[in-house]
């Protein structure tokens, strides 16, 4: 019912985040303006900057209409659609942010008047920013075929004008909350690429905390690992009502702030509701429904921990395991260890691995009485396994890797076959670390002798006589 030209199809989908229903062909520009920028001091307290919001609404409508005319377009019916649509969509970022400036709490019906307030103006202005356009440039061209068109004072230069975006990315560079969602957590880790992690702390509560006296190094690294301020008492109550994060309010009052944008919003809000670890499958019905009924065109739950990876999390979810990754360790200058001897189809092995808090640190590995492209490839997998453990790999990740490859020359000794040197440093990790621990079996194939396989094919080999052979490219051990 809220597609904008019905005689052009149905909407089909939106795009990966839900806040942008499109036609098949089309595309939509989006833009967002940052709410944290527009609170000002009138000598009473801080208010909202209506003026300059307004003059932002129509500088960034004639942006994005502008920038149909400038992009390129894969295919020449997409660019039909766009231009004939000229679908745009404002939205709004650093809403959190706002409400921190204010001092209103999230989960108030207050900050729901608030959005409802912000998100009709933006509409509002918006809509006549459109319809400026329209005069001056002339209304999109599927006007004649779109709902606009028997009704008085709605000749628009866009179909649809306005969307709430996640804005992820883009509220990272402006350094203000995303989108209209309430804060992660004052101060986490933010895992960006190669998973390096970068704390941040807001700004907003950083400068209340200075302020008001409370601030210290020893509170906020407290606050990293926890996130929320809710349960800590030498923060004065008052900061602790405003300064809430997304953990700290209800599924409801998530819903219910979604559902005050939504109803002034052409397209559709993306907004996630957070919900914790130990969240059912009941608790997951109840937001749905509840956005069903509030008129929310679309809702994303994320169950905290429900990823192994999420982009953000707290500080410290803590384990001895998780806190050991970290950058590559420097090595201490002195070290104790252990050396073992494990016989391989190449000569005796030598595994020497030293040990850092009681766990594996280095491995070294050396081969007797081979030739030099043999030890070259010992010690180059001793220096691997060794800057995964110094990386925070753990030792069933290494194991799992190493153990069960092949190579041309297995063995027997007392604790089976000895399939290659990768192989025998696995099992002597294993054996020392992860006796009586889940560590990954061998399949029935890998401990039989019929289980291995050819060098030269990858095939599997059979063992025929006392040697080796490969009835599918006819290589032999024995020549």
């Amino acid at each position: 019912k809220d597609n904008p030209t019905p005689e052009l199809g149905e909407i089909e989908s939106t795009n990966p985040c839900g806040e942008q229903p499109l036609l098949p062909m089309e595309a939509c520009n989006l833009g967002s303006v940052n709410l944290a920028k527009f609170v000002t001091e009138n000598g009473a307290g801080p208010v909202i900057d209506w003026e300059g919001l307004k003059e932002t609404v129509w500088y960034a409508v004639r942006f994005l209409d502008n920038t149909m005319e400038v992009s390129k377009y894969p295919l020449p019916e997409i660019a039909e659609m766009v231009k004939g649509n000229r679908k745009i969509g404002l939205g709004v970022m650093g809403f959190a942010d706002m409400l921190y400036q204010l001092g209103i709490p999230y989960n108030s019906e207050k900050a729901l008047e608030v959005a409802e307030q912000v998100m009709a103006f933006i509409q509002r202005e918006s809509h006549e920013a459109s319809k400026k356009l329209a005069e001056e440039r002339g209304p999109f061209k599927n006007f004649g075929k779109s709902i606009y068109k028997d009704k008085e004072d709605c000749v628009y230069r866009n179909a649809t004008v306005t969307t709430i975006a996640p804005t992820g990315t883009l509220s990272i560079i402006a350094g203000c909350s995303s989108g209209i969602e309430p804060l992660f957590a004052l101060c986490f880790v933010r895992n960006v690429m190669d998973n390096e992690k970068l704390m941040e702390v807001n700004p907003y509560f950083e400068k209340v905390a200075k302020e008001r006296g409370f601030y210290s190094k020893e509170l906020m690294d407290t606050i990293a690992k926890r996130g929320s301020i809710r349960d800590l008492e030498e923060i004065p109550e008052d900061v602790r009502k405003v300064f809430v994060t997304a953990h700290d309010i209800s599924p409801e009052w998530h819903v219910r702030m979604q559902a005050a944008f939504q109803k002034y919003t052409d397209n559709a809000v993306s907004k996630t509701v957070n919900l914790p670890r130990d969240a059912t499958v009941e608790d997951v019905l109840k937001v749905y429904n509840l956005a069903y009924e509030l008129g929310c065109k679309g809702v994303t739950i994320y169950r905290d921990g429900s990823k192994e990876n999420q982009v953000l999390s707290l500080a410290d979810k803590s384990s001895h395991e998780s806190g050991f990754m970290t950058a590559v360790k420097e090595r201490p200058e002195t070290l104790e260890g252990f050396t073992t001897k494990m016989v391989t189809g190449y000569g005796n092995l030598y595994v020497t691995v030293t040990e850092l808090d009681g766990r594996p640190f280095e491995v070294f590995a050396t081969i007797g009485k081979s030739g030099r492209s043999t030890t070259a490839k010992t010690e180059a997998i001793g220096r691997l396994v060794s800057l995964a453990l110094r990386s925070g790999v753990s030792v069933k990740d290494i194991v799992d890797q190493l153990k069960g490859i092949g190579g041309e020359h297995p063995v027997f000794q007392k604790d089976g076959l000895v399939l290659s040197i990768p192989d025998a440093i696995a099992r002597v990790l294993e054996r020392r670390y992860l006796k009586g621990k889940d560590s990954k079996r061998r399949t029935k194939q890998e401990y039989s002798l019929m289980g291995e396989t050819c060098p030269e094919c990858g095939e599997t080999i059979s063992f025929e006589e006392g040697c080796m052979t490969c009835h599918f490219c006819g290589y032999t051990k024995c020549g």
